[in-house]
């Protein structure tokens, strides 16, 4: 048996939480943990987010307290409160989120306490426990969410009419991030919304705080936030409710229909909204439906993604693009609880195409999914060829579009072999935009 993962999508606890706390405007993120943790996580796991390393206090500017073997031996809370010091004299920010690695945890430094002696309401700190060791990425995203919630968000009785947040993108595991937020936001704020997704461009850390007075929370995600979204239930009294991410037109219209069902708005607003960003999506798609039935642009399609993605773009190839999705491929190992509800999202496809779903956090082993879906996918000569065909992933899935003559498109992390800077796939300008790279990547050698 196999005990090793081939080709994963994600790093660990610390890391994902990292690229949570990079993300915040004005919070500064303080690394107790092993040296060399802040450098791997630069270039091994930032490196995958089409080229976003580094920015402020991001990359390998990273405050840590590096420590060693001294430390392992008679505890690293002295070095942890010398490194909080440190980065007072030389980052100037509004709050500090100290992280725990896997040597700080397993020798029992207590960072809360070092935390409650040096903490100030000019100098907030906070911390969240991330050892890799508790899980991947996405967990350390949820336990920073977590921090904020229960550490930083002030208590309010009063709810404000729609004030919402929003979250369940993850900072850098969502390459287009920054897009898709950006998108979102701009859909709900048409709905009259004033909408805090506290990594957004005009977000900030005053929102963040006084974000209990929302009367509902959105979590993009049916898995990434969720368990985030209970607490600050239990903590502020906000109800929340899960959506998948929106990609293209029918995920949008059932997105914005059901926010506009939890917050009782008047249907007739979220109805013309719905109307009007179809017309000029489609007026958009039309010049293209001759050249995509003329040049036969559908394809068979291997869809490879987190949670997120991967319901989300094989909802839009199957339900708005015409596609023919035969396998869905999620690379995250959700809690099972939230796995069912992932899972399940697959027989819900309006097209009434169901693929063959799975779960796979080893990419080696996504052609024998295929393989077993599709047994002629490898193209012998006299079969039913799996063609043509084309495989939306990551970069690490060239080799396998390669192997079986396909098509490429590295849409989910990691991606190294493109330049994002607020590129976004969500809402219907995403779908636009998905439709311009996955019919370009077919024309490209023409």
């Amino acid at each position: 048996m196999r005990n090793f993962i081939e080709r994963p999508r994600y790093s660990c606890a610390l890391g994902g939480a990292l690229a949570t706390v990079s993300a915040l405007p004005g919070a500064i993120p303080i690394m107790h943990a092993a040296s060399g943790c802040a450098g791997n996580f630069a270039w091994a796991a930032s490196g995958g987010t089409g080229l976003q390393i580094g920015g402020h206090c991001g990359g390998l500017s990273v405050p840590s307290s590096n420590v060693q073997e001294s430390e392992v031996v008679f505890g690293g809370a002295e070095r942890l409160r010398e490194q909080i010091e440190n980065t007072f004299e030389v980052m100037d920010g509004k709050l500090y989120v100290v992280l725990t690695g896997c040597v700080t945890e397993m020798i029992g430094d207590d960072m809360r306490a070092v935390i409650g002696e040096v903490t100030s309401p000019e100098r907030p700190v906070i911390g969240a426990e991330t050892a890799g060791f508790k899980g991947n990425s996405y967990f350390g995203y949820d336990a920073v969410l977590k921090c904020l919630f229960r550490d930083f968000v002030e208590k309010s009785g009063a709810k404000v009419k729609n004030k919402v947040n929003l979250w369940g993108i993850a900072p850098m595991l969502d390459v287009f991030w920054r897009g898709n937020i950006e998108v979102l936001c701009g859909l709900l704020t048409r709905l009259g919304l004033d909408v805090n997704a506290f990594f957004g461009e005009r977000d900030s850390l005053d929102r963040l705080r006084t974000s209990s007075s929302a009367e509902l929370n959105i979590v993009v995600s049916d898995a990434y936030g969720v368990e985030a979204a209970r607490l600050f239930e239990e903590e502020h009294g906000t109800p929340f409710i899960t959506v998948p991410l929106p990609i293209g037109p029918s995920g949008t219209d059932a997105f914005l229909r059901k926010v506009g069902e939890a917050l009782s708005i008047k249907d007739s607003v979220v109805s013309g909204i719905i109307e009007k960003e179809n017309e000029t999506y489609y007026r958009y798609l039309d010049p293209l439906t001759d050249p995509y039935n003329d040049f036969d642009m559908q394809r068979y399609a291997v869809v490879i993604g987190d949670c997120n993605y991967s319901y989300g773009l094989t909802k839009f190839l199957a339900d708005d693009l015409g596609w023919i999705p035969e396998l869905a491929v999620c690379t995250d190992e959700p809690k099972e609880e939230l796995a069912e509800v992932v899972a399940g999202r697959f027989a819900t496809l309006e097209s009434g195409l169901r693929p063959s779903f799975v779960f796979e956090t080893d990419g080696s082993e996504i052609i024998r999914h295929l393989s077993e879906r599709w047994p002629s996918s490898r193209g012998e000569r006299y079969y039913h060829a799996f063609s043509p065909a084309f495989v939306v992933g990551s970069s690490l899935d060239r080799e396998l579009a390669a192997s079986i003559g396909a098509g490429h498109l590295s849409v989910s992390f990691p991606i190294v072999n493109r330049a994002v800077l607020d590129r976004s796939y969500a809402g219907y300008r995403g779908g636009l935009h998905l439709v311009e790279d996955l019919l370009g990547a077919i024309v490209a050698g023409r």
